[in-house]
């Protein structure tokens, strides 16, 4: 396993992304050899290999916004087949007018084209190869999962809808045995905490996930000393949970477990970069979407009585207020019965407010929010001061989302849907954790890219 920004993913993972990479710049060597007649040379390659490059990053790039790399349980050949080819119909019209625009990136005429006939052959069979792969469980660990209550079962049912997590069930250890339960299925359970190291083998196990509602009295510590001893790694249900999905479970962690685990760094120069990074994306995206604002201004003047812009008071670091810009995309009386939550097709949504709410443009004057230092562009959503008075009472660690500065963009937001109630409230407050606790420069240059994705589909708008 490998672990990037405070995750783990399947070494096997690695190597399929790095297989498709190679039977794309292979499928691009064959057509180049092919109008050659075969006369061509290494040399040949190297001067020609940045131009083949742009085409291998452009095509895995639009591979990955089509979620090509993403296998969840119920996925079919199909579907597959169909996104593979829609993702090249989309590298293919952005390279075409790429070339239009820069023609001396083009590697030679109908090299692009040839080619994409070739690696679709290969990358069929890759794809079909590798989801055989994951059907007979290649290169995925087997875990025994030691527990009790609900949070064995949610971790049980994380690595089912995770295909290609990793991880497999070898079999499941509980101090009771439950009731037909779906979240087990086949999977092996015992009843007994005794002799537990005589159930790694029996099951084949490579690892022990500890997965307890209830630790206290129950947790069967000689038996797990004994499997530790003996070379079987050991892990606590939290982390392996947050090392899976990429949330830290509010409910299951107490403070010692915030405390003394690695993570939640700060450096100056961390912020610095940040900081730096945030003020030049806003600069530029202020003046590139100019045409936008100014069309957008006029639409929201016609379509409904009130301001363009919308402003409110938000909660930012350390618990101090600023004015939040955005385009207005509510009527004027939106909240004239108090602060509420935004809900899935919202009566009072305009007509130019669902649209700019679903293209994600009422956002964009936070950037100027971002000029002025009271937000950076990514971090945890700033929430309105009544709301984070009583979530921070409803909620356990919800006050920790002040330790950094908000942004406009999170992993929370790239993460989950749009929050519309206390318990959205809570999910997200699970990735803001993470986020704060793995935050980097690397992993807000993810997030920005998972962003751009999120705007194109227009996933988790309302």
């Amino acid at each position: 396993m490998i672990r990037v920004f405070g995750k783990k993913y399947s070494i096997r993972k690695l190597f399929f992304f790095s297989g498709e990479g190679f039977f794309l710049f292979f499928s691009l060597v064959v057509v180049v050899a092919y109008r050659n007649v075969g006369d061509i040379s290494a040399s040949d390659i190297l001067s020609l290999w940045p131009r083949l490059l742009i085409i291998v990053f452009v095509c895995l790039l639009s591979l990955y916004y089509y979620d090509l790399y993403t296998f969840r349980s119920g996925f079919n050949y199909v579907e597959m087949s169909t996104r593979l080819i829609q993702a090249l119909g989309s590298a293919s019209i952005f390279l075409g007018f790429l070339y239009f625009v820069f023609p001396v990136l083009l590697p030679g005429r109908w090299v692009f084209l040839g080619s994409l006939l070739v690696f679709i052959f290969l990358s069929s069979l890759w794809r079909y190869a590798y989801c055989w792969m994951l059907r007979k469980e290649w290169w995925t660990i087997p875990v025994l999962i030691v527990g009790s209550g609900t949070f064995s079962e949610e971790i049980i049912r994380e690595i089912k809808d995770k295909s290609d997590c990793g991880f497999s069930v070898a079999g499941a250890v509980l101090d009771k045995v439950p009731a037909e339960d779906e979240a087990y299925g086949e999977i092996r359970v015992f009843n007994s905490f005794s002799d537990l190291s005589q159930r790694v083998r029996e099951t084949g196990a490579e690892e022990i996930i500890v997965a307890m509602d209830q630790r206290r009295g129950r947790l069967p510590l000689n038996q797990l000393l004994e499997c530790k001893m003996k070379g079987v790694p050991v892990l606590e249900g939290e982390t392996f949970y947050e090392e899976l999905t990429g949330r830290i479970l509010v409910d299951k962690i107490n403070p010692s477990w915030l405390i003394f685990h690695e993570g939640f760094q700060k450096s100056w120069l961390m912020i610095a970069t940040k900081r730096l990074i945030g003020t030049c994306l806003s600069a530029l995206g202020l003046f590139f979407s100019f045409p936008i604002i100014l069309l957008t201004s006029i639409c929201i003047k016609l379509d409904s009585r009130g301001p363009i812009f919308y402003r409110q008071e938000r909660v930012g670091r350390d618990g101090k207020t600023f004015v939040l810009i955005k385009f207005r995309s509510m009527r004027q009386d939106a909240e004239r019965g108090g602060a509420k939550w935004a809900k899935q097709d919202d009566v009072r949504v305009t007509r130019v407010g669902s649209i700019i709410r679903k293209l994600r443009i009422d956002e964009i004057p936070q950037m100027w929010n971002v000029l002025k230092g009271e937000m950076n562009f990514v971090g945890p959503r700033p929430e309105r001061p009544k709301f984070v008075s009583e979530l921070t009472e409803k909620i356990r660690y919800y006050d920790q989302r002040g330790t950094v500065q908000p942004g406009i963009t999170g992993w929370a937001q790239i993460s989950y849907p749009y929050g519309a109630s206390e318990e959205d409230a809570k999910k997200k407050l699970e990735y803001d954790l993470f986020y704060i606790k793995h935050m980097s420069i690397v992993l807000d240059l993810y997030i920005i890219l998972k962003t751009v994705k999120t705007i194109l589909f227009w996933e988790g708008s309302r």
